[in-house]
């Protein structure tokens, strides 16, 4: 029995189970969870959230994402964080229906903009449709502050580089490919 004081009363609980059977409940429930996860490891991580980092020098000369570029599964969510404490940011979709862009999302993506973000502001968007995403700062895109992510299942392929010529050098320059990323997982930037 438990007690507790909520507002002006006492609060008397019983238990719903008898000791011994909520440690059962636990261990059985607990027990199957991890033969789940040991099953299928994507199903500790379809549901979970990615991170982006928005950083720069404090001088201001060099900005980027971090990672800048890396493989997700369908109906993963990803949260751009804003912590560089010297600039906003936005992270942009290349998109015509954005600034007039050309369009490097896949067919049937919706494009998305956070719009700028502030130190320590943050953005989310879960992404669903398979295929390559190029996404870039609006203030920074000439500073080589780009990046891509690949919504991608195990057994997806063809995926697709989009055209060299369409985009600024300094951005083309940022842009990691899709065979760096699918060789060598998450691409950290390396600051020197």
């Amino acid at each position: 029995m438990s007690i507790s004081f909520c507002g002006m009363f006492l609060l008397r609980t019983k238990p719903a189970w008898p000791t011994e059977m909520r440690r059962r409940h636990f261990l059985r429930w607990s027990g199957g969870l991890a033969a789940a996860l040991a099953i299928s490891p994507r199903l500790a991580i379809a549901g979970s959230t990615i991170e982006i980092s928005m950083s720069g020098r404090p001088d201001g000369s060099k900005v980027w994402f971090d990672p800048y570029g890396l493989m997700i599964q369908s109906g993963q969510t990803v949260r751009w964080t804003n912590r560089d404490k010297g600039n906003s940011h936005t992270a942009t979709t290349y998109d015509p229906r954005i600034n007039d862009r050309p369009r490097r999302i896949p067919k049937g993506a919706t494009p998305f903009n956070s719009d700028y973000l502030l130190p320590d502001e943050s953005f989310e968007v879960t992404l669903v449709v398979p295929g390559v995403y190029d996404f870039y700062c609006i203030p920074h895109e000439m500073s080589g502050m780009v990046g891509r992510i690949i919504v991608a299942g195990p057994d997806d392929t063809g995926l697709m580089e989009y055209d060299d010529g369409d985009l600024p050098p300094e951005a083309l320059d940022g842009m990691p490919s899709v065979a760096n990323i699918l060789a060598h997982g998450p691409l950290r930037h390396q600051e020197g």
